[in-house]
């Protein structure tokens, strides 16, 4: 068990893929104590979770869920649990026997957290009508197409850039489902009532697009507006040795001190929200900063109030002086450099826990600590109900 904020809380976790493992993780770091559900190991022959670094702070049982006695088992965790993460299409926790109509009648204080792409029927805006899309499958890229994020991520007159699976699948997902089950779990630690958090991929992004929305009645296309690259102090610039650098040089001060930096004309600073202007701008930057190489570039601005910072590959990130000062990164226990828990907490810091667990791996020792007397475990495990 952790030493974190959550300590004491216990999370049965179906196994699934993305938003709701990195859910899971933060959970874990933050010292809740998280037993996954797998798959029994046969299963898994397109993807080992082994090596999913989003496991690590999890012991694991396998269990086959389709086996009566399987089920059960399951439900007895639940019985003892404070939270399930469910990361699977609407309607497939249902007709395994574990939907929340039965978990919560077995234990009404549990917090059931639901990660889906499209939602659930039953909270739409009328449970009684299906979406178009409530049983289809997607990945991030789908439900950040519709939620709206995708068209407006990308240069002007270029298709739409995928921002990698950030802003569906952890951004819009896999954090705003923590911060649901946590709050759920506040409410049900006050009252003794849990409930169901549905938390939807295409909600999620349009939440994070909530400062963007006044965009849709003054939409003039992607990579025109000030933060998508349309402005020229608001942008990336290549350098000498066809490094990158990142320019935010929002507020006067900074665009002063970005242009005395490039040593360019005080005459700029006036026309710094002229848009008409901003195609100029851009092409002096452009070349201003082919001048020298992003290490040169970095030694004489970045820190200061030009807000210049250098564009780092993944290889060179662990690397940078802030990182090692700050910790970003940390040694995890039996594992690989990882990135820290994170927040940090005053009183009750976070630790990574171990490396991912194979499935099953715990499977013996996790159901004993959960309450499993001996000669179940191995009556259940003889029934190839648990592996």
């Amino acid at each position: 068990m952790g030493s974190g904020p959550l300590a004491g809380v216990r999370i049965v976790e179906m196994a699934g893929l993305g938003p709701a493992p990195f859910a899971g993780m933060l959970l874990a770091d933050m010292g809740a104590e998280l037993l996954r559900v797998d798959k029994p190991p046969s299963a898994y022959r397109l993807f080992d979770p082994t090596g999913d670094v989003l496991g690590r702070g999890r012991r694991s049982i396998a269990v086959d869920v389709k086996h009566p006695e399987g089920t059960e088992v399951v439900l007895r965790l639940i019985e003892q649990a404070d939270v399930l993460l469910d990361p699977y299409r609407p309607g497939v926790l249902e007709r395994l026997g574990l939907g929340p109509d039965v978990c919560l009648a077995r234990n009404p204080r549990l917090v059931y957290g639901r990660m889906t792409g499209f939602g659930q029927p039953s909270t739409n805006a009328d449970p009684s009508v299906k979406t178009p899309l409530t049983d289809a499958p997607g990945h991030d890229i789908n439900y950040i197409a519709i939620g709206g994020a995708l068209g407006q991520i990308g240069r002007q007159g270029e298709p739409p850039t995928p921002p990698l699976n950030l802003v569906g699948d952890f951004g819009g997902g896999g954090m705003l489902l923590v911060v649901g089950v946590l709050a759920a779990l506040l409410h049900a630690r006050a009252t003794g009532d849990g409930q169901v958090v549905d938390a939807a991929m295409v909600d999620g992004t349009a939440m994070l697009l909530t400062s963007f929305f006044d965009l849709r009645d003054r939409w003039k296309g992607r990579g025109t507006n000030t933060l998508d690259s349309g402005a020229p102090f608001y942008d990336v610039y290549e350098t000498a040795d066809g490094r990158f650098v990142a320019v935010g040089a929002m507020e006067a001060q900074f665009f002063a001190a970005l242009v005395k930096g490039l040593d360019l004309d005080d005459s700029l600073l006036a026309e710094q929200w002229d848009q008409s202007k901003w195609p100029e701008h851009k092409r002096l930057f452009t070349e201003a900063f082919k001048r020298r190489t992003r290490d040169e570039w970095c030694a004489l601005l970045e820190g200061g109030d030009a807000c210049v910072s250098p564009v780092l590959d993944p290889p060179e990130v662990m690397a940078h002086p802030h990182h090692a000062g700050r910790g970003t990164y940390v040694q995890t226990p039996g594992g690989p450099v990882q990135p820290a828990p994170a927040p940090r907490f005053e009183k009750t810091p976070s630790a990574p826990g171990g490396p991912p667990p194979a499935p099953g791996q715990h499977s013996a020792e996790a159901l004993a600590d959960w309450g499993f007397a001996a000669d179940e475990v191995a009556a259940l495990q003889d029934s190839g109900a648990v592996c």
